[in-house]
């Protein structure tokens, strides 16, 4: 059978690190398997869901280089690919569970539940459905149906018996029926729970293999039960570690988790952020910089890890900086040219680009530097200043009146030399210093020929 995997969003807001995260592991094992990559859309929480949010996540998978093979834009025989359009499925397999009996209606309120729950926890006891309505005669439940008492369906869990699965990253799991209970699938509104609609999905999509969060563990069991229930295939399970942040939280807005749409805006590169979230809570044999064919054929079940993935944005920015070492100069024009439009022309682009590129991680940086060397005024930083308050006025009437047109920087800087006697940083620093108002950044040589005769004048002018 050929091996298929999902990804499943609800789309009540962008995606962000963990979202993404599944997708791609997702994605990378279906094409390592040969596979296919299925998009659903679990919308029935019609409140919170919108179509700006279903076309956002879907220019955001696209972005990042994760192409699905079946679903939104992308229609087979399966479909139709969103929850909210798939309610008569799911009422017809309701039906047949209530036909068989193992659904029942069950009337208690929100605060028997509650007080139901908290006996439980003082008692030490898992918290479950205590199945007071479970034995309801017909007679009774069409009296309280009458009397217009709100009701959800439950599902009847079978009793004394032990659910267990093979989890793709945690081994064998299992859990006693017992403890689980039985569980709501349609609630009193007639909206249905994630349980059902998602398993009932998987199944009826074919889709054979789910990676997703360890937060839906517990939920595996009722899933499996339903599928068994209902005499559908189930699929292989494997939970994932969730992403944490350094102190060991789940990652969130607060602690650094960006949106797709927010890191696309920063300008990092899709495959920046691939090869990182591919190692982060898996593990790859090659460190370097891989692309999206080398990702998928590296990716290897075996080895995800169990452990929490922890979150760095300087891991983040150092794969940034590979994708940028990796993308060809004219790729990097394109990516930072609305950036520095004010300043940089398309005649000089090429050469800005050259000179530039390994003092940036992302167009912002860039505009920095053209406004350094192009612009008519220059920022000068606080530890510039220092070097050239401690640098003679001399030094830089010497460096005027030896600049000529046409001039490479390492014969004016030789010339220099000769004449002051000066080498090393006390040559080089206050040059850069004067002309850049920085005392770090790209190679002089490059930064020299971009400034021209005029502004390299003009600005050791202003100090000698």
């Amino acid at each position: 059978m050929m091996v298929k995997t999902r990804f499943a969003p609800s789309p009540t807001g962008l995606i962000h690190f963990g979202n993404v995260r599944t997708a791609l592991f997702n994605w990378l094992f279906a094409k390592h398997e040969q596979g296919n990559f299925l998009l659903r859309i679990e919308d029935t929480d019609a409140e919170r869901s919108s179509d700006e949010y279903i076309h956002a996540l879907m220019r955001d998978l696209e972005w990042l280089g994760l192409e699905w093979d079946e679903g939104e834009k992308h229609p087979k025989a399966l479909g139709p690919y969103r929850q909210s359009h798939r309610t008569s499925l799911y009422e017809t397999h309701l039906h047949r569970l209530e036909d068989t009996g193992q659904v029942y209606p069950c009337f208690c309120s929100v605060a028997e539940l509650e007080i139901s729950r908290k006996l439980q926890a003082q008692a030490s006891k898992p918290p479950r459905y205590s199945g007071k309505c479970a034995n309801l005669s017909v007679a009774e439940i069409e009296r309280k149906k009458a009397e217009g008492r709100d009701y959800t369906l439950r599902f009847r869990m079978p009793r004394g018996s032990l659910l267990t699965f093979n989890d793709l990253v945690r081994g064998l799991q299992s859990y006693p029926s017992d403890d689980i209970g039985d569980f709501i699938i349609r609630r009193s509104d007639g909206t249905f729970a994630f349980f059902f609609v998602n398993a009932i999905d998987d199944a009826l999509m074919e889709v054979t293999h789910v990676l997703r969060g360890e937060d839906h563990l517990t939920n595996t069991p009722r899933q499996i039960a339903l599928l068994q229930a209902m005499g559908m295939p189930i699929p292989e399970y494997g939970h994932i570690s969730l992403i944490v942040d350094s102190k060991g939280s789940p990652l969130s807005k607060r602690s650094g988790s960006m949106s797709m749409e927010a890191l696309r805006n920063k300008g990092y590169f899709p495959l920046a952020i691939n090869n990182y979230l591919a190692r982060l809570g898996h593990h790859y044999v090659s460190d370097g910089f891989l692309d999206m064919q080398g990702l998928a054929e590296g990716f290897m079940l075996a080895n995800l890890g169990r452990a929490p993935a922890r979150y760095e944005r300087s891991q983040l920015d150092h794969w940034q900086a590979l994708a940028l070492h990796e993308t060809s100069d004219g790729k990097v024009w394109e990516w930072l040219r609305e950036s520095v439009k004010d300043w940089v022309g398309e005649k000089d682009g090429a050469e800005f680009v050259s000179v530039i590129r390994h003092n940036i991680l992302f167009p912002e940086d860039a505009r920095v530097w053209a406004r350094v060397l192009f612009a008519d005024t220059l920022d000068i930083t606080d530890d510039a200043v220092k070097v050239l308050n401690e640098t003679d006025r001399d030094f830089f009437g010497i460096a005027v009146s030896l600049l000529e047109h046409n001039m490479d920087f390492l014969s004016y800087t030789q010339r220099i030399k000769n004449e002051t006697g000066r080498s090393g940083k006390g040559l080089f620093m206050p040059l850069r210093a004067a002309l850049t108002g920085n005392i770090h950044g790209p190679e002089m040589p490059g930064v020299f020929r971009l400034l021209g005769f005029d502004r390299v004048r003009g600005r050791l002018t202003r100090l000698a």
